[in-house]
């Protein structure tokens, strides 16, 4: 097998990546316990810097042995590190309160040195309006307000004039969100499962990430496939309506680089047990099982094997190659040193070839 061509000499379809992310659950098991779960998080973080990745992601996950709240975490590690990135990969707007979640935001984004960014998500999910409380409207359009909301707050926006006197606000006041972060709405992402996600997300003026499951496809259509499609949509609309060329694209994938026989091996099994178990696959000791893949959506591959096989695979991708970004998403079960392993892996042998370079040292 021959490996695509270095930097310099990229396929024309093949978008040079400037950035390279990860994206990791910030897990832990029954065993160690949430607060060393949290520490190796951070240990990841300043790992992944010092590897020359220009961003890192975390999942928010309710109820569970994964983070549950990203902002006071992104707190902590922006005080460990310099230049990273620290985004969140998603938050549902379902369950957020938007008012409190760009106060928030804006704290936490002032904290880092305008490091965050954040991604949200308007995705119909329902499992927990038993806990949270039900809405009057069915669930998506619920967050879909809750997210105008949001984007209103972090851009400085008049919220509510006070038209009684009341304690703490005179009549007459206009009642903005503080602390404000001024660039902070330029940071801001949808995470984008679907065609009419990613074109939503255009027509508000805010980036697009998309993951590792998507909805709504084509029959017969690829996940590759339908990936590239959400990407051009999101651009064009973008085009449209503003004029100018749009924001970076990033994507989330499982890029898996086996450099022994050993890790491999370790890797074909988990590419196994995704195609058998979906998102139910790789979950940490005590961690609950989800429900399985959602009827009608499609989960993206894994792509493992020799770093030329991995090469090969990724630049036969539709999706990869239309990205301007590419987030390395870790398997939820692996602990700090295979998760370092992970992305030491990928950023000296395969990411290059992506027309990447490390970010210089801080």
């Amino acid at each position: 097998m021959t490996i695509a061509a270095p930097a310099g000499t990229l396929p024309a379809y093949f978008h040079p990546k400037q950035r390279l992310g990860f994206n990791t659950r910030v897990s832990f098991n029954d065993d160690a316990g949430p607060a060393q779960g949290l520490r190796d998080g951070i240990e990841l973080f300043k790992e992944a810097e010092r590897l020359g990745y220009q961003s890192g992601w975390a999942y928010q996950r309710h109820f569970d042995h994964y983070l549950s709240s990203p902002l006071p975490f992104f707190a902590a590690v922006g005080q460990h590190t310099q230049r990273i990135t620290l985004g969140s990969a998603v938050i549902p707007m379902r369950y957020q309160d938007p008012i409190l979640l760009a106060e928030a935001a804006g704290t936490t984004d002032l904290l880092i040195d305008g490091r965050l960014e954040l991604t949200i998500a308007t995705g119909a999910n329902g499992a927990f309006d038993a806990v949270f409380g039900t809405a009057d409207t069915d669930a998506r359009t619920e967050a879909k307000r809750r997210q105008a909301r949001f984007l209103a707050a972090i851009s400085g926006e008049v919220l509510h004039t006070v038209t009684e006197p009341v304690q703490g606000a005179a009549l007459g006041a206009e009642l903005r969100v503080t602390p404000h972060s001024p660039t902070l709405r330029n940071r801001i992402r949808q995470g984008s499962a679907s065609l009419s996600s990613a074109i939503q997300a255009a027509e508000l003026g805010i980036g697009l990430i998309t993951g590792t499951v998507l909805h709504d496809h084509e029959e017969g259509e690829s996940f590759g496939a339908y990936q590239a499609r959400l990407i051009e949509a999101y651009r064009s609309t973008w085009r449209r309506i503003w004029q100018t060329e749009p924001p970076s694209v990033a994507v989330a994938a499982s890029i898996l680089v086996g450099t022994t026989a050993e890790l491999r091996e370790k890797y074909a099994a988990y590419d196994l047990d995704r195609r058998t178990n979906g998102i139910a696959a790789s979950r940490p000791k005590g961690a609950l099982a989800p429900p399985g893949t959602p009827a009608g959506a499609q989960i993206s591959p894994v792509f493992q094997g020799t770093p030329d096989q991995v090469i090969d695979a990724v630049f036969n991708d539709p999706g990869l190659a239309a990205a301007d970004e590419v987030v390395l998403f870790l398997p939820p079960a692996f602990g700090l040193a295979e998760n370092v392993r992970l992305l030491t892996d990928l950023a000296g042998t395969v990411a290059p070839l992506f027309g990447w370079s490390p970010a210089p040292a801080a």
